[in-house]
């Protein structure tokens, strides 16, 4: 699998350094980045995480902005001026910053969200809070998605003689 799925919470040990699920190890390797890449997300209290593939994707929303414009230094330094690349050690461990983990709220135990081409490092509690958002937002979706298509006629198969 090349993508980030599902979550996990693991702990801190006595020197800080947290594990990244061994299913995001698998992810990061075949990706080929060395260490791994952080920066605050845009829209939650939670770092996005990845390699080459995070990369790409930030450099697909710079490339849509003309260099030296006030929207793409808003979101270079958004994306690019506030992030890390943290080393990952032998048994895949990595040391959050102390301005990170203040950020985060984390104390004792981190949450790892997979999210596809990047995943997201939370608050447990605070992730909790989130998904509970999430799954209400979703579920109204679903139903505005439903609503829009009542009355539409799903296409019908086609046999073989049509």
């Amino acid at each position: 699998m090349d993508r980030f799925v599902s979550n996990f919470t693991n702990r801190l040990d006595s020197k800080g350094r947290i594990s990244i699920p061994a299913s995001f190890r698998t992810v990061l390797a075949k990706d080929g980045f060395e260490g791994l890449y952080v920066h605050r997300a845009l829209d939650a209290q939670a770092l996005d995480c990845g390699g080459h593939a995070l990369m790409r994707e930030i450099d697909g929303v710079l490339g849509r902005f003309a260099t030296y414009t006030d929207d793409h230094d808003v979101y270079s330094t958004a994306l690019l001026g506030t992030s890390e690349i943290l080393k990952v050690d032998p048994e895949g461990r990595i040391i959050l910053s102390e301005a990170s983990k203040v950020w985060l709220g984390i104390e004792a135990e981190a949450t790892f969200v997979g999210q596809g081409y990047k995943f997201q490092i939370w608050e447990p509690k605070r992730f909790e809070a989130y998904l509970d958002e999430a799954r209400n937002r979703v579920r109204d979706l679903r139903k505005q998605i439903g609503a829009s298509h009542a009355g539409t006629v799903p296409p019908q198969p086609r046999g073989v003689r049509e």
